[in-house]
């Protein structure tokens, strides 16, 4: 379809990602939405959104025409010509690594990702683009690890977004992370070990989620919620790799980065009541085991007098981008200029 809009794609040298671990690439591409209208006023500011990738997902790779579907572009080019919404920028960053994420946080494993799109990303954004550069007028939404991102970033940087909106986003880590890491153990003999694995993973095929993706999510979160310089890998794993028993001490640093854990801290609380908007849905069929935690997170807020939108819809966790055209005209809403 073609956009009423256009897309901008810059690529930028990160001087925050230089060194990582894993030697992932520094330069990456930054998709930015530019809505119809942007080229003919230059007087004109807008609002911004940043739309965070889920696991094995990048901002790059959002732009990609769907089948039966709409890509990004196309998604929010649709709401915004056919007044669903006003007009906004909305920047897709790339946080891909070698265990497909980084979970939107600091890492001595994997990389400075929240100082990336912080510190990097952002001022880059206002700096180029003719943005309302300023809290009330900055959102940041994600499904899945993305949704993960946009809770745990919002929570952490009230002073940089005023409105966040979660779709299907990781949450209840005994229900949505333990049954792939009771399989871990197993699913690691398939390929000669953890290391054997870590070779492969540009190779293997086919990709499917078991064991591939659940294998390669784990590593995801242990690098991004375990890291330990003095570890073999950089990181360190919640199961034992010789018997698969859960090393309860790892589990607990998991744990402490749990959204549903995270939002009993009275900073988080604090930065959530800032928060001019805030939206939570998940599939009631999501494949991952999120809605119960999500209810738990509404349940939390509704005790917290905090107000939010929570939906549970008729669906799972895989192919849902349609959610978009619930938040995105909501938290447009939220950061329009007044």
């Amino acid at each position: 379809m073609r956009l009423n809009g256009r897309v901008d794609t810059p690529y930028l040298q990160s001087q925050i990602l230089q060194g990582n671990l894993p030697g992932d690439a520094t330069e990456r591409m930054l998709p930015v939405y530019l809505p119809p209208g942007y080229d003919d006023n230059p007087d004109k500011r807008y609002p911004v959104i940043y739309v965070l990738a889920g696991h094995g997902g990048s901002g790059p790779l959002m732009l990609a025409p769907v089948a039966w579907g709409e890509s990004f572009p196309e998604r929010i080019d649709r709401l915004i010509s056919t007044g669903a919404m006003e007009p906004v920028i909305a920047v897709l960053p790339d946080c891909w690594t070698i265990f497909g994420g980084a979970q939107y946080i600091n890492s001595s494993a994997l990389g400075q990702y929240e100082d990336y799109l912080i510190q990097e990303l952002i001022p880059y954004v206002d700096s180029t683009y003719r943005t309302l550069a300023s809290r009330e007028h900055r959102a940041i939404t994600g499904k899945s690890s993305g949704g993960y991102g946009a809770m745990v970033q919002s929570m952490r940087h009230p002073e940089v977004f005023s409105a966040m909106a979660s779709h299907s986003g990781d949450i209840y880590f005994e229900f949505g992370l333990l049954p792939d890491l009771a399989k871990m153990h197993a699913n690691l003999l398939r390929f000669n070990g953890l290391e054997g694995f870590i070779e492969q993973i540009p190779t293997i095929k086919p990709k499917s989620h078991d064991p591939f993706f659940s294998l390669l999510g784990m590593l995801c979160y242990g690098a991004a919620y375990a890291p330990n310089p003095a570890a073999h890998r950089g990181f360190d794993m919640p199961v034992d790799l010789e018997t698969g028993a859960l090393v309860e001490d790892v589990w607990q640093r998991w744990l402490a980065w749990d959204p549903v854990r995270m939002i009993d801290q009275p900073q988080h609380i604090d930065a959530w009541r800032q928060l001019s908007y805030i939206y939570l849905d998940c599939g009631l069929w999501d494949e991952l085991n999120f809605p119960v935690g999500t209810r738990i997170m509404s349940n939390k807020l509704k005790a917290l007098g905090l107000a939010h939108d929570f939906e549970l819809f008729n669906d799972g966790h895989i192919n849902v981008p349609y959610r978009y055209d619930v938040s995105l005209p909501r938290l447009e809403k939220a950061i329009r200029q007044k």
